[in-house]
């Protein structure tokens, strides 16, 4: 069973999905799922991981953020700020509603960078992140000037951002991901962290999370043998670990 929510950060529309634990119970834990750039709370793998959660007595919000899917702002516009902003407003939303009794985050890609920068924030309200191939790479890169498939000078930034890019973001997404450090994040959460990533993504290496892993207090580290960023050939995989790791497992807020 799904319902439907609408919520509003700084006057933009999101749309999102709640979706309720599939052992029916009335009071549950859940986690709000948070999907990469370019994507939806509708994609393939964002939906079975979600069904996943389910499965394991969890409820799951997903969202549309700014700038993707039904949700409100033009992609060019959208930034990590703002990400997280919504993240924020997504997990400020489920802590008032009755019927949950602990809070998780989650997160593929770029989602994935903004649930660790976004849970260390709300690190005394969650209780554990599931990061999937998170990007957190991007702040260096965009520091570096060498993002998303361009390159250029980080002192002197183009008036057009990335638009020669797959991804053409504003020059305003590249200024705030240099803004971004995200160690610190990291080395201030102890919670419980899943991290899963495939060893065969193009998209963002497999060795970023081979160091993340080491970095996190308290982490469980998912490296799946030939498999790609959006999990196109061992998606079983992916949430069978999911629902093992989170089945038993409770949270009160």
């Amino acid at each position: 069973m799904a319902e439907q929510i609408r919520l509003y950060d700084d006057g933009i529309v999101l749309n999102g999905l709640l979706d309720f634990p599939e052992n029916g119970q009335e009071r549950f834990p859940l986690v709000v799922f948070l999907h990469g750039v370019t994507g939806c709370m509708e994609e393939r793998q964002n939906t079975a991981i979600c069904r996943a959660i389910n499965r394991a007595g969890f409820g799951t919000l997903r969202l549309d953020l700014y700038g993707h899917g039904t949700s409100g702002g033009e992609f060019r516009d959208h930034t990590l700020w703002k990400w997280i902003s919504n993240a924020l407003n997504a997990l400020n939303y489920s802590l008032q509603l009755p019927q949950v009794t602990g809070l998780w985050l989650a997160g593929h890609s770029q989602g994935g960078l903004t649930a660790m920068l976004t849970g260390d924030m709300m690190r005394d309200r969650i209780s554990g992140l599931l990061l999937f191939s998170p990007a957190w790479m991007i702040p260096e890169a965009a520091r570096r000037g060498d993002l998303l498939g361009i390159r250029f000078d980080p002192e002197h930034l183009p008036l057009d951002g990335a638009a020669g890019s797959d991804y053409p973001v504003g020059p305003n997404y590249i200024r705030v991901a240099q803004t971004i450090r995200v160690e610190e994040a990291v080395s201030g959460f102890c919670k419980p962290v899943l991290l899963l990533h495939g060893a065969a993504d193009e998209t963002v290496p497999v060795y970023w999370s081979d160091t993340l892993s080491k970095l996190y207090e308290s982490c469980t580290y998912v490296r799946i043998p030939d498999e790609t960023h959006c999990y196109d050939r061992h998606l079983d995989q992916v949430t069978d670990a999911v629902e093992a790791w989170l089945s038993g497992r409770s949270a009160r807020i």
